[in-house]
Order: structure tokens, then sequence, then C-alpha cells
């Protein structure tokens, strides 16, 4: 009887918060692993991509699993990201770490996407941006547990074993097989397939799903392009900071996200979605030419405003819900994960490749690109 009363949203709060601790507890390790494993900066980038790079890949076929086996879909999850890390744990060659890290891409994108099509099909009312942002406060505090938890462990400790360490919550969502299978049992109607989609996806699209589709590709590039490779790495070569002081600059911006997340998503549902989108891309901009531009007091500040600006990640997805009929949920969920999944592949690639040298470049871009369409948005808005 408990378990058919629990509300569906905390049990997949629960999976996400388990499942994102090992992707938490990856960054402040990636220093190490390029020393120990004598890593490129361009491996290094690889590495740390291929995350992203399998989600892009996995995000379309996710949800169209989603919209038949939800529970299978989210059941798998775990066991794909335990795979993953233990391949990770191996500190073997530079393609098995990438395959693990593929793996675990492979496992979040189950485990978002998945989450994502089971609260967007009953999102509507006033606390529609709130339980949006319920879920996603949940990955950024399971995401700060693996921070904090690597920053904590022995620093004697090697890097296989902090990263089995960190990612022991993975573990918990095994646990929830049953509470899945009788909360989401298999529908008899497919009506989220890919075909039911594209048969009538042009005569659906608003020109807003393309705007949503555009910011949210642009947070995520500069999401993974400042947490995934320039806070570590220039963090570690610039200001001298060890592991503990990467954790703690990386856990500064998800504490920001965390504390600022739940009053994101009632204001977004009382003055408008978009108006809080557009403030807050214009805040990723300033994130983004701080922490890859500035001297150290700017370098903390821009980590601080990325938590303020990575708030309205959910913003766009719900703008989606408004203009998507419920068939085509699924698909249009991981359709648009595609393009957040494939930005944030391309973010740290691009910058291993660039160097140093070059990477101020890229960022002073895409700074200017944030702030250009989030100007845009509030002109929209406001005019």
């Amino acid at each position: 009887m408990i378990i058919r009363t629990m509300d569906t949203t905390w049990i997949l709060c629960l999976l996400v918060l388990c499942n994102t601790f090992c992707i938490g507890a990856f960054s402040p390790l990636l220093p190490e692993i390029g020393r120990t494993q004598g890593l490129a900066d361009w491996q290094l980038g690889v590495l740390a991509g291929s995350f992203s790079l399998a989600r892009m890949i996995a995000d379309v076929p996710s949800g169209a699993l989603a919209g038949r086996y939800l529970a299978r879909t989210l059941i798998a999850s775990p066991i794909i990201l335990l795979a993953g890390v233990l391949l990770l744990s191996t500190a073997a060659a530079f393609p098995v770490l990438v395959l693990g890290r593929i793996l675990t891409g492979l496992g979040h994108t189950l485990s978002m996407v998945g989450g994502l099509t089971a609260i967007l099909r009953d999102d509507h009312g006033p606390s529609a941006s709130v339980r949006l942002n319920f879920f996603e406060f949940a990955g950024m505090l399971g995401v700060l547990g693996g921070l904090a938890w690597v920053g904590l462990l022995p620093a004697g400790w090697s890097w296989p074993v902090s990263l089995l360490a960190a990612s022991t919550p993975v573990l918990v969502p095994l646990a929830l097989t049953l509470v899945l299978r009788r909360r989401f049992p298999v529908e008899a109607d497919h009506v989220d397939s890919a075909s039911a989609a594209n048969a009538d996806a042009s005569a659906r699209t608003a020109p807003i799903v393309w705007w949503m589709f555009g910011i949210g590709a642009l947070m995520a590039l500069a999401w993974a392009s400042v947490s995934q490779f320039l806070v570590p790495l220039r963090g570690a070569r610039e200001f001298g900071l060890d592991r503990g002081g990467v954790s703690m600059l990386l856990a500064t911006s998800y504490l920001v996200d965390l504390a600022v997340l739940l009053p994101v998503g009632w204001l977004a549902d009382r003055v408008g979605r978009l108006l809080v989108l557009g403030a807050l891309t214009v805040c990723v901009g300033l994130a983004v030419w701080g922490a890859g531009l500035g001297a150290l007091p700017l370098f903390i500040m821009g980590c601080v405003l990325l938590g303020v600006g990575m708030a309205g990640w959910m913003l766009p997805l719900g703008i989606l819900r408004e203009h998507t009929p419920l068939r085509m949920l699924a698909w249009r969920t991981g359709l648009y994960r595609v393009g957040l999944d494939a930005a944030a592949f391309l973010g740290p690639l691009i910058c291993g490749v660039l160097g140093e040298s070059h990477t101020t470049v890229f960022i002073a871009l895409l700074g200017a690109a944030a702030l250009a369409l989030g100007g845009r948005v509030l002109w929209r808005v406001l005019a």
C-alpha cells in the first residue's frame, strides 16, 4: 500500500540522485587521470566528452524506449552505470577508459530521458516548473555529493579507488526494481513511437520549439566547457589548486544551483518561463567569460554565476512541453536531449583540441552568444 501511494516524482528523484554521484566524482579526478595515465589534452577532452557523446547517440532511442517500456528503461540505467564505473576503475588503456565513460553516459541517458518523460506526461498546473526543478535538484544534489565525497577521501587513495568509493550510491536504485515495475507498468498503447512523431512533426513544430532547442544546447555547451574542462584544468595549472580545491570550486557552482533551483521554478510558474530563462541565459554568458578569461576572483565569480544560470536548465524543456502533443512527448524529449548532449560532448572536446593557447577565443565567442541569445529572449518578452 505504501508503494502504491508513493508520489512518482519522489521515486524518480531518488533514482537520479543516486545515479549522479559517479558523474560528480569524475571531474575532480580528471587532472590525476591525465597524469597517471599519461594522457594528452586532446585525450582528456575525448575522455571527458565521450560521456556526452554516448548520451547524444542514445537520446532518441532512449526516448522511443521510454515511450514504450518506461519501467525497463529506468531499471536498466543503474545497471549500465555500474558497468561503466567498473570499467573506468580498471585504469586500463585509453580505449577502455573511453568505453567505461560511454557506458556511464548511456546509463545516465536512460534515467534522465525516462525520468523526464514520466514527469512531463503529467506536467500541468501551477507547479509544473517546480516538479521539473525538483528532478533537476535531485540530480544536482547527487553530483554535489560525488564532488564532496571525492574531496573528503584520503589524498593518498588512487583515482580508481576514489571513483569506486564515491560511486557506491548507484547500488541503491537496484533495490527499486519492484517499485518501478509497479509504478510504470508496460503500456499497451505505443503512441510515443518515433514513426508517429515523424508523421506530423513538421506541422506541429512551433518556432519557439527551435528557440528552446538552441538555448538548451548553448547552456549545455557552456556547462560542459566550464565544469568538465576549464575549471579542473585551469584551476590546477594556473591557480595551483589540488584535487580538494578543484572539488570545492566545482561544488560552489552546484551549491549555488541547488540554492536557487526551486525558487527559480516557483518564479517561472508565476512570472513566465521565458522571462526567467532569458535572464538566466545572460548569467550563463557572464559565467563563461569569468571562468574562462578572468583572474582568480573573476574565475570564482564565474563558477557562482554558472550555478545561477544552470538553475534554468529545465525551463526550455518545460516550454517545449507547452507546445508538444502528448503522443510526441517521449520522442521530442529524446530529440531535445540530442542537442544538449551533442553540445556537452563538443565543449570539452573543442577546448582540448584547441589547447590553452586558443581556448580563450572559443570561450569569448561562447559567452557572447549566450549574452546575445538571452538578450533576444528578454527583448521578446518585455517589448
